[in-house]
């Protein structure tokens, strides 16, 4: 569960910014979302699918060695 600690003197809206970030970058509320309704296996494959696409990208992306 993301938590945030509010600064002194800080405004509510910057730190309910900086909650909304936090559980953004961790995927809560696509979690919620995907769980309030029913997933038919078609969709849990194209989910899977996509998920791992992303993840091959990223990995592609931010290991790439060239050869020299």
């Amino acid at each position: 569960m993301p938590e945030i600690i509010v600064r002194k003197g800080e405004p509510i809206d910057r730190a309910l910014k900086r909650l909304k970030g936090k559980i953004d970058a961790e995927g809560l509320m696509d979690e919620v979302r995907r769980l309030r309704a029913f997933e038919t296996p078609v969709q849990r494959v194209r989910r899977k699918a996509k998920n791992n696409a992303k993840r091959a990208k990223l990995k592609i992306r931010f290991n790439f060695n060239p050869v020299s």
